[in-house]
């Protein structure tokens, strides 16, 4: 049985094609769409079924895209439960222009959540808890019209009456009520990490200084901050990792994170140490760039990748 539960609040589908060269003002002749289901938790869910783990994934679904996510996500054979929502599930486009090897990512608003659509995702985190042993919540993603910005924090209370370790990968005030609540673990870009202390800018010898102030105010256990090609930094009371991304060529930046936090959480689920955890998060957000438009990361490049990363001592 699978012991990790992923939270998506605003799900999508990705539609990703490639034109030889974005051109204003001209008909464009596109590759064959491919379509494939998206937003935070659900791509950490898809992650790490294609990693050979398994994670149930609750999601709000609606309208005739709604039924469309459903089959794809089926169709990756990945466990869910799915809330019904009055309004369409939203789409979010991906063009690669071949011309210059560069990605433009069009993201539509989310779809508006009705209070007892969301309300009803809470409850079925707290049943599902409530008689399974499962060890792991992950909550990623934004936000969409209609959900209370405290959400995660209310995630938080729940986690913590069920004696359940809940990750939270979000932005802005969301990610400030996580913190507040108090959760297992933090995973913040750079960016977000200083949006969440009020700073606009945050040098990377400062990381592990800004981790320590956060655990010690119980914001979370564990801080992995992610920051792009320097790799990430996990953070606990006692210790602190560093794993720098190994160079490869990158196709794609879609679902790197998604990929790291799906690698960290499948491999504590699995009873690794915390540096090992890190190591293979890297491995597999490195792996996700490894391929086109919104493909995640692949086994064996995560695999491969993992035997040759070395830890960079500060």
């Amino acid at each position: 049985m699978s012991r990790i539960i992923t939270l998506t609040l605003s799900p999508c589908i990705d539609r990703s094609m490639s034109v030889p060269k974005l051109v204003p003002e001209k008909k464009l002749k596109c590759s064959a769409p491919k379509l494939e289901p998206g937003g935070g938790g659900i791509n950490v869910a898809r992650a790490i079924k294609k990693l050979g783990g398994d994670a149930i994934a609750i999601y709000p679904a609606g309208g005739y895209t709604g039924k469309h996510f459903n089959s794809l996500l089926e169709n990756e054979e990945v466990p869910v439960v799915i809330i019904e929502a009055k309004n369409e599930t939203r789409e979010n486009i991906i063009v690669l222009d071949e011309s210059a090897n560069v990605q433009y990512r069009f993201g539509t608003p989310g779809s508006v959540l009705q209070d007892s659509e969301w309300k009803k995702m809470l409850e079925a985190v707290e049943g599902m808890t409530a008689v399974n042993n499962f060890e792991f919540i992950v909550a990623s993603g934004s936000l969409p019209p209609g959900v209370p910005v405290d959400i995660y924090g209310q995630l938080a209370v729940i986690a913590k009456k069920k004696k359940t370790k809940l990750v939270v990968d979000t932005s802005g005030e969301a990610l400030k009520y996580a913190a507040h609540e108090g959760v297992y673990m933090l995973k913040p870009n750079l960016g977000e990490l200083g949006a969440l202390i009020g700073a606009d800018w945050i040098e990377l010898e400062d990381v592990e200084k800004i981790g320590k102030q956060l655990i010690e105010e119980r914001c979370c256990e564990i801080l992995v901050v992610s920051m792009g090609k320097d790799g990430a930094k996990l953070i606990t009371k006692n210790d602190s990792y560093h794993f720098l991304s190994p160079v490869v060529k990158r196709n794609s930046v879609v679902g790197a994170g998604d990929s790291m936090v799906a690698g960290i959480v499948l491999a504590l689920s699995r009873e690794k140490n915390l540096k090992d955890a890190l190591k293979y998060g890297v491995a597999c957000g490195t792996a996700a760039t490894m391929n086109q438009g919104t493909e995640l990361c692949r086994k064996e490049d995560a695999d491969k990748l993992f035997k040759n990363l070395i830890e960079t001592i500060n």
